[in-house]
């Protein structure tokens, strides 16, 4: 079997990227509005620090209005739980964030439940995560899952009858894109942690979504030949580190599936970095606009 096609994040997510920011320009011309999107960062974990940039830079890139809230490690549950509530009243915010993960003694589901559900951009409410699954109509839907559907769209016109295979059963991904992929019809399994059996299960796949957080776990005998393949791992390998192999001194990132074994057996994959990745912050804008159309009471774009 020949090299797999390889499905390009990058330039999926600068469509929707470029859709955004024309639909961004339609607000402001035609309705006098201006997406808002806050981020609560806690803390100075520099992964977390890192993404918040990359959000903000983005945003500023499509002309959504950027609200950062940088608090200190010190910050009490309760004075956090306060601007969140504030935002929620703030009728230039749309969209509210808090970079997880939170610090020890801060309980990140009381904080997340205290956002109103018409501004969770990241989908992480209850009211939003109960809609999903019983597909209530205007949810929010969690980024990274949102993004692995439009990326699936790019390989299948119809997912009808699809055997699709989760791996990892996470709140953040795991469960929500095996919701998504319901939706789509397909026959979904989840693999985890007590599966007994995890690659005979993968290599029965048409469409296998890696989202264990486990370096390399998928080998590319655990492929069904010419399934499409989403790995959604970000492994990073720090400078020095087995694995990392870079002469510049620089971290690497690797995902759940050994790519270099995969590509020879998939039909369709993704790299990482480069793959999934871009998505999850393209999404997060797509989720802000969609946000605001509605606390605004104008009509989703139909190509958003």
């Amino acid at each position: 079997m020949g090299e797999a096609q390889i499905i390009d994040g990058r330039a999926a997510a600068a469509d929707i990227q470029e859709r955004v920011t024309r639909h961004v320009r339609d607000l402001h011309d035609e309705r006098h509005v201006v997406p808002g999107l806050a981020v609560v960062l806690v803390g100075e974990d520099p992964a977390s620090q890192v993404y918040v940039r990359m959000k903000e830079k983005r945003a500023a890139e499509v002309g959504i209005r950027s609200f950062e809230h940088v608090l200190p490690e010190s910050v009490t549950e309760k004075e956090l739980v306060t601007l969140v509530e504030g935002l929620n009243d703030d009728p230039a915010v749309h969209g509210i964030l808090v970079q997880l993960p939170l610090p020890g003694g801060i309980d990140a589901t009381r904080v997340l439940e205290a956002i109103a559900p018409a501004k969770d951009v990241d989908g992480f409410h209850p009211v939003n995560v109960g809609r999903l699954v019983t597909e209530a109509g205007d949810t929010l839907v969690p980024c990274t899952p949102q993004g692995c559907m439009l990326l699936l769209d790019r390989v299948h016109a119809d997912m009808t009858g699809l055997h699709a295979v989760v791996v990892g059963r996470s709140n953040i991904v795991g469960k929500p894109v095996a919701q998504l992929l319901l939706q789509r019809n397909c026959t979904v399994e989840t693999v985890h942690s007590r599966t007994r059996d995890p690659a005979a299960e993968c290599a029965r796949a048409d469409i296998l979504v890696a989202a264990a957080g486990k370096r390399e776990m998928v080998r590319g005998d655990w492929i069904k030949p010419g399934a499409t393949v989403l790995d959604v791992g970000i492994n990073r390998i720090e400078p020095g580190a087995p694995g990392n192999d870079r002469t510049d001194g620089k971290a690497r990132l690797m995902g759940d599936v050994c790519f270099d074994e995969a590509r020879h057996v998939a039909g369709a994959i993704t790299p990482v970095p480069g793959g999934v990745g871009p998505m999850t912050i393209a999404s997060l804008m797509r989720n802000t606009v969609i946000a605001c159309c509605r606390q605004h009471g104008v009509p989703v774009p139909p190509d958003l």
